[in-house]
């Protein structure tokens, strides 16, 4: 054979080998599991499967972070983890959908593949999840006779165009596609809300026309589990660690079958604000993780890792004859993994449960070290502005307007109107929702905090024209119950001074969602005012650390543009978390909105969280 045959043949070799190798990816991309309801467990390619899973909520948690905190499950014994997703994070203005970067659900659900693990998903409008409004977008409530969580029409419209846009970024995703999902939950505890079947099974049809056809399934607790539940759909249970009632609320609502899930289990809890610190001791609670692993019953825990509600969207609970509870911004949980996302005692207690049910052969991988953390002692604040520097051209009318009429979503509008002075009286805000600080010319005359039902203050007007302002905080709308209907921000009604109605009205909406394009003017600030300051400090490494602010009063803060959270001196967080992924090398940015202490210039980082501390209210 002369070369140039020789070459030929080496050539057409090589191709064909190429082919075959690009043939074989394919197909080994395009093998596809199969994943269905036994009649005692799950079957995972029609072998028995136990779900161990966590919940984990990637708005939660740093995108650069998510394959860490993945791998905390792995080694913890985890195959499988769970979310929700948000619809006002997705679609936070009508129409106007966002499915990136920290919202990029559909790289979570790749990144967990990565890691190995299984997804369970939880796309229905409403979550709770102790998120604002429960997840839903705040403008529904300007669609005029919109009722969420029922057959209104209305809403179900814009149901559906949410649950179409999810379904086109994970409905591929589903293990039956080749992907990791293994099943999806409609809706979400509804029965501790409705008993309206027709309405779980319009649910079920948006989901099935969204691309979800897969396995999908609900969740209550127990004592709502027979209003929640949809007849043919799995019924998993939340929060029941009784194995013998698990299996028979499950038989109960499933033809006498199984399999058999606690959707939700609960070895931990939130916080909210001026409340104690909760922590749920591991020991007890392996004993339940135990006996139900052993029994062969399915579970998540929530949370496996809670990580951090940014922004302003934690949500906040208002029971019947309790208070309005507004939630912490750390979402620490008492979780295995902390809200950094370090091991604790809970994690190496529950990990040496699941050890001991692990498929034979199968040995966990390490434990993750502890991230390093750091103090930062030289943060410097060389710009400040008072908020009533800062204000937008004013919305005017002769009533007070709410948030969602002035189509603001969250943070804060200040109210303005100017009375003619020489009295004292009471001024009575009907209605406010949450907190408010009062000035009068500009000085602080006094604060209303839902919490309390606080709405009432006695103040003293000097003679001639006299400026009221009323800055007020939306503190978190209700994510929970049947007041999910009463969720509008600000003065929702009127605002009465002496007896008399108050008219006339400026309205300036001070969102906080562009903290870059604020002017910093280093005007004057006077005492009691509200300000914002501005600073930097230099880092020559980056890790984890702590903004300390148990000597500020109330705000929020940002570094590097991004919001970390509120604070507040009343506790039980004194903390704020700043992660080593949103760090840099060199100069970094720093802004305190701060309410309540406007004299304060002094801020440091330290080395751990401080979660645990209450304040006296009347304090600051």
């Amino acid at each position: 054979m002369n070369k140039r045959k020789r070459s030929l043949s080496l050539l057409l070799f090589g191709c064909f080998v190429s082919l075959c190798l690009i043939a074989s990816a394919q197909q080994k991309k395009q093998v596809k599991h199969t994943f269905s309801l036994g009649d005692s467990a799950f079957l995972l390619d029609n072998q028995p499967f136990q779900i161990i899973s966590g919940e984990m909520h990637y708005p939660r948690i740093p995108r650069e972070a998510w394959i860490a905190r993945m791998k905390m499950a792995k080694a913890m014994g985890l195959n499988t983890i769970s979310t929700y997703v948000f619809w006002n994070l997705h679609e936070p203005q009508k129409g106007k959908f966002d499915f990136s970067g920290n919202n990029n659900i559909a790289q979570f659900v790749k990144d967990a593949q990565k890691a190995g693990l299984w997804v369970i998903l939880r796309p229905s409008p409403y979550v709770c999840a102790e998120w604002e409004f429960g997840g839903y977008p705040y403008w529904l409530q300007n669609i005029k006779g919109l009722v969420v969580r029922s057959k209104e029409k209305q809403y179900l419209e814009e149901y559906k165009k949410y649950i179409d846009e999810v379904g086109k970024q994970l409905a591929p995703l589903q293990i039956n596609h080749g992907g990791n999902i293994l099943m999806v939950q409609i809706e979400n505890e509804y029965g501790s809300y409705g008993s309206d079947k027709s309405y779980l099974q319009m649910n079920e049809k948006m989901f099935r026309d969204a691309g979800f056809d897969g396995l999908l399934y609900t969740c209550d607790p127990a004592p709502d589990l027979n209003k929640g539940y949809l007849p043919g759909l799995l019924p998993a249970v939340n929060g029941l660690s009784d194995t013998t009632a698990i299996k028979q609320i499950i038989r109960k609502h499933h033809n006498g079958k199984g399999p058999f899930m606690v959707a939700e289990w609960y070895p931990a809890w939130f916080d909210w604000w001026g409340t104690k610190h909760h922590t749920v001791p591991p020991d007890a609670y392996a004993k339940q993780l135990d006996n139900i692993l052993k029994a062969g019953i399915s579970i998540n825990m929530y949370m496996f890792h809670g990580g951090t509600t940014r922004g302003f969207m934690n949500g906040a609970n208002d029971k019947e004859n309790k208070s309005y509870e507004p939630q912490v911004s750390s979402y620490d949980y008492d979780a295995p993994v902390d809200e950094a996302g370090n091991v604790t005692s809970k994690f190496n207690v529950f990990r040496s449960v699941i050890e001991k049910y692990l498929p034979k052969g199968e040995v966990l991988p390490p434990v993750p070290q502890l991230k390093p953390s750091m103090e930062i002692t030289d943060i410097d604040f060389t710009a400040v502005t008072s908020v009533s520097s800062i204000l937008p051209k004013p919305i005017k009318n002769p009533r007070p307007l709410t948030f969602e009429a002035l189509n603001q979503a969250y943070g804060f509008v200040l109210y303005r109107t100017i009375l003619q002075g020489g009295k004292k009286g009471m001024l009575y805000l009907d209605s406010l929702r949450d907190y408010a600080i009062l000035m009068v010319n500009g000085k602080k005359a006094g604060v209303c905090d839902r919490r309390f039902r606080q709405d009432t203050v006695e103040i003293t007007l000097p003679k001639g024209k006299d400026t009221l302002d009323i800055l007020v905080e939306n503190l978190g709308r209700i994510n929970f119950g049947p007041k999910l209907l009463q969720n509008k921000k600000g003065i929702t009604k009127n605002v009465w001074f002496d007896g008399k109605e108050l008219k006339g009205w400026e309205m300036y909406d001070l969102p906080f969602d562009q903290i870059s394009a604020i002017h910093f003017n280093g005007n004057h600030i006077r005492k009691d005012e509200p300000v914002l300051r501005k600073g930097s400090f230099n880092l020559a490494k980056v890790a984890d650390t702590y903004l300390d602010m148990r000597q500020w009063g109330k705000g929020v803060v940002w570094v590097n543009g991004h919001n970390l959270g509120r604070y507040w001196h009343v506790g039980p967080q004194q903390t704020v978390y700043l992660p080593a992924e949103w760090l840099k090398k060199g100069k970094n940015d720093v802004v305190v909105l701060e309410l309540l202490k406007p004299e304060m210039n002094v801020l440091r980082a330290i080395d751990r969280p401080i979660l645990d501390e209450l304040q006296d209210e009347a304090s600051k």
